[in-house]
């Protein structure tokens, strides 16, 4: 198996309501494509075109990666995903083609290294010996998923010792980011969403959770929570950050995801 021989697909939600939605999705792929580690770089989405119905027909390699550009194992990813690109599960040999079906990008352990350069860089200079982190999911009892990916990420932090409190929160279920100065205890607090990409979660829902704007403001003011760091509220200086899918680097999570493809990972999932 040689990756230059190979094509990769990247999958992602996609919206349509929200253009921003897939915006991380198709940087990160254009990235990836300028790099020729594959022979082939294409995205496809479950909400938006092109879709996965069609991505096949836009690859010539019979050696395909596919890997989710989600933050979590869940519903997308162990039924959506598959049933949508008809595969048969890690590994799908079809009409000639080599399928290889990976993790979601938001399980790579880089995951904490992207987290804490995401943390560093919109709070830089802050102490981090007087500063409580923030990471933010959606949270949800239909499906606790991302809450778990997001506890996992607050337990790899903590225990890296950057930061004295490492906190999870949560748009829809307890800790609340709304009581984000009654969780914190420090005078620096960094929020990070902990989402693939910044749509009305991060620009609208949880800045007004977090008292820094109004749900009535218009798309412009969302944007400008990203760059009026720090907000003064509550007593503390708050520093609030793009979703961690914005970053950059987010592109080679995604790579390593395809290149250090293990079949074993769908049975490690646990549900």
């Amino acid at each position: 198996m040689v990756l230059r021989d190979s094509a990769l697909i990247v999958v992602g939600h996609g919206s349509t309501v929200n253009p921003d939605s897939s915006t991380p999705t198709r940087i990160h792929t254009a990235r990836i494509r300028k790099c020729n580690i594959f022979r082939e770089v294409v995205c496809c989405f479950w909400k938006e075109e092109p879709s996965m119905r069609e991505v096949y027909h836009m690859l010539d390699s019979k050696e395909i990666f596919v890997v989710p550009n989600f933050i979590s194992e869940g519903y997308f990813t162990k039924t959506v995903i598959p049933r949508e690109l008809e595969l048969d599960g890690v590994l799908t040999r079809r009409g000639g083609l080599c399928i290889r079906y990976c993790p979601p990008a938001g399980s790579h352990p880089k995951m904490t290294d992207l987290l804490l350069r995401q943390a560093s860089k919109i709070a830089a200079g802050v102490p981090r010996a007087q500063t409580s982190l923030i990471i933010v999911g959606h949270g949800t009892r239909l499906d606790n998923n991302s809450a778990v990916a997001v506890r996992k990420q607050v337990s790899c932090i903590s225990a890296a010792g950057f930061y004295p409190q490492v906190i999870p929160a949560y748009m829809e279920e307890p800790p609340l980011v709304s009581e984000w100065d009654e969780l914190s205890k420090y005078p620096f607090v960094v929020v990070i969403p902990f989402f693939v990409s910044d749509g009305l979660h991060s620009y609208q829902d949880i800045p007004a959770l977090l008292g820094i704007t109004s749900k009535t403001a218009t798309k412009a003011g969302q944007a400008e929570v990203f760059w009026n760091n720090p907000h003064t509220l509550r007593g503390r200086k708050l520093f609030y950050g793009s979703s961690i899918g914005t970053e950059p680097l987010f592109a080679d999570v995604i790579v390593d995801q395809a290149v250090q493809w293990n079949p074993s990972w769908w049975q490690d999932v646990q549900f």
